[in-house]
């Protein structure tokens, strides 16, 4: 079967090839996956391109620990994924972040006292995805080091005071200094064509303190000095008004699946599920379980999406969000 590459997929072939840094590949090959069109004619084109990107990490891994610098930007994801909050000072990021988590955040009536980066788990139904509370950014002044987080993460959650006599200017700034950086944020319901060695993230924009008198025109303001890029979700981080629709939306914006495995002859059990990418498959499921399975998996049945339940199906039969599967593999 033909490839069929798109021009997508070669633009970002050809970033690849002239990128000077380990970074700069990174950012092309996760692009070339994102865009790689997904059958049977690219599964061996896929499993090369994830290879390579396994081992670019790898290699940038040794050569940040080799450099012996503290990097005070550096989170290690957890969980389905990661979340970043970013916002202008006092907008209520941290409050936040402390009622959806169990983090320690500092709220204070005065700006700037995040001073790095605060990590907590937020809870959706059975999994865990991580929140993190950057500093304050004034009239769109990234910190140094700050971007280099941001382009990593998986989500962005905008956060904007719509009390703050000052909040469309700041929002502008902000997402102005975003686009410089190469980190462009939609409106994860609809993503922009690829761009090479542009870093495209989901984001929502939490507009809180909207309980509060004119909230609803600020608002309404917002949305339109934005020219609508962005869903907008009022909340109030002070009563909690809202914050119970965050988990599930910010899930969606990850693009994940949460899949269940089940022994064969064993009943199932329903704890922590495994956590793919949207269009995951039953090889992907069994080479998170163990790196051996792919290679020794000898049959899969599936509970859930399959036209009927049990049913055998192959290794590239991609998974939906809450199925349970039975691999057997040899010995």
């Amino acid at each position: 079967m033909p490839a069929n590459l798109t021009h997508q997929y070669h633009k970002a072939e050809e970033a690849f090839k002239s990128a000077t840094t380990t970074e700069e590949k990174i950012e092309c090959l996760e692009q070339m996956i994102r865009v790689l069109p997904k059958h049977k004619g690219t599964d061996h084109m896929l499993a090369d391109l994830r290879r390579r990107l396994s081992k670019l990490k790898e290699t940038n891994d040794r050569e940040a620990k080799s450099k012996k610098s503290f990097n005070p930007y550096r989170v290690d994801k957890q969980g389905a994924g990661q979340a970043l909050l970013l916002g202008p000072p006092n907008c209520g990021k941290s409050a936040l972040v402390g009622k959806l988590t169990r983090a320690q955040v500092t709220v204070t009536p005065y700006p700037f006292a995040t001073v790095l980066p605060v990590p907590g788990m937020m809870a959706f139904e059975d999994v865990q995805v991580q929140l993190v509370d950057l500093p304050s950014i004034q009239m769109g002044a990234l910190l140094p080091g700050m971007l280099g987080l941001i382009k990593s993460t998986d989500v962005i959650l905008l956060v904007a005071d719509v009390a703050a006599p000052e909040v469309l200017d700041e929002m502008e700034a902000l997402l102005r200094s975003l686009d410089e950086g190469r980190a462009r944020l939609f409106d994860h319901r609809s993503p922009p064509e690829p761009e090479p060695l542009v870093k495209d993230l989901p984001s929502l924009l939490i507009a809180n303190k909207s309980d509060g008198d004119g909230a609803e025109e600020v608002v309404e303001l917002l949305d339109e000095s934005l020219e609508g890029r962005f869903e907008i979700l009022g909340v109030s981080a002070e009563t909690g008004a809202g914050l119970d629709v965050i988990p599930e939306r910010v899930f969606q914006m990850l693009e994940r699946i949460r899949v269940y495995s089940k022994e064969p002859g064993k009943p199932l059990d329903r704890g922590a599920p495994f956590v793919l990418e949207f269009g995951g498959t039953v090889v992907d499921l069994a080479r998170q379980i163990h790196r051996e399975f792919p290679e020794r998996l000898k049959q899969a049945r599936v509970w859930g999406s399959a036209r009927f339940e049990g049913q055998a199906v192959a290794k590239d039969y991609k998974l939906a969000d809450g199925d349970v599967v039975e691999l057997h593999v040899d010995g």
